[in-house]
């Protein structure tokens, strides 16, 4: 069926994917929603198998700024650089992918035997100006700030007595020396949306579309489907431990006194979940990936 005028005249909305170490997760993300980018020569204007698409690669710190000046009416981007650059943006979800933390570090022998940092004028080093400077004066310390283009955990000691940095194992700032003081926030890869585009009812239904299939996913690689079979004795104190998303399907075994069971259940129970179901008379346990899960 051909395109009606109202449809030809409808924008398309602008999508904003990463640059750099959060592409990979976001891709297979989205290749998992069944949503195909074909990254071209250049790299920076993929096409996508949706229609009413307009995508465009970017720094995540210039998704977080496009975002907000509302040139892209939505993108992936860390939770630091909004909360750094202070953008007005409308969070739709967390993907869970590449977490971090930000933290305040600083050499072994600087940290107080209460774990805190001294008294006297310091030097604190980091990419994240309105974070570090917020943290600098809401612990009141007598400190100045230096502003780092990479490399922050290589600043102490001798350029700077503390730094404020992401890290996603700690093993960096061991390697440098360096002990955590304090957590200052937590991060991970997340979907915002400007607010101008969700007012728009068509872009509100593409963006309301493609969070969820994003979720789909996303809930699916925290659950696993499970089957078993268990005497009709059994059944019911089996269900009672089973931790399905609704209730579980249940069907009658063919010339059985005894059932089939089948529930999706967050994949991190199995460990202790599989013995107790044993215990309680499952058997023919079989496990199964997800590939998406619509509520």
């Amino acid at each position: 069926m051909p395109a009606t005028p109202a449809e030809i005249d409808r924008p398309n909305l602008r999508l904003a994917l990463p640059k750099g170490r959060m592409q990979v997760g976001v891709l297979a993300l989205l290749d998992e929603a069944g949503i195909k980018v074909r990254i071209d020569d250049r790299g920076y204007r993929p096409t996508v198998s949706l229609d009413g698409y307009d995508i465009k690669i970017l720094k995540p710190q210039n998704i977080v700024e496009m975002l907000h000046f509302g040139s892209r009416d939505v993108g992936f981007a860390g939770a630091d650089w909004v909360a750094e650059l202070d953008a007005d943006l409308v969070e739709l979800l967390d993907t869970g992918l590449d977490p971090v933390r930000i933290v305040a570090a600083a050499p072994h022998a600087l940290v107080t035997p209460e774990g805190g940092l001294p008294t006297h004028h310091l030097i604190v080093a980091g990419e994240y100006q309105r974070l570090t400077r917020q943290w600098i004066t809401a612990r009141g310390l007598d400190a100045t700030f230096v502003r780092s283009y990479g490399a922050t955990e290589v600043f102490p000691p001798e350029d700077a007595d503390v730094i404020v940095d992401n890290t996603a194992t700690g093993s960096t700032l061991r390697a440098n020396g360096l002990a955590i003081v304090e957590d200052v926030m937590r991060s991970s890869t997340r979907l915002y949306a400007n607010q101008r585009a969700l007012d728009d009812p068509h872009k509100k239904q593409a963006i309301d579309h493609l969070v969820l299939l994003v979720r789909s996913v996303l809930e699916a690689r925290h659950r696993v489907m499970l089957e078993l079979n268990v005497s009709a004795a059994d059944l019911d104190r089996l269900i009672e431990i089973l931790p399905c998303m609704r209730h579980p399907t249940i069907a009658r075994l063919h010339h059985e006194d005894a059932y089939a069971v089948k529930a999706a259940v967050p994949r991190a129970t199995l460990p202790n979940l599989i013995p107790e179901l044993k215990a309680r008379g499952g058997s023919d346990i079989i496990i199964s990936n997800l590939s998406q899960i619509v509520p």
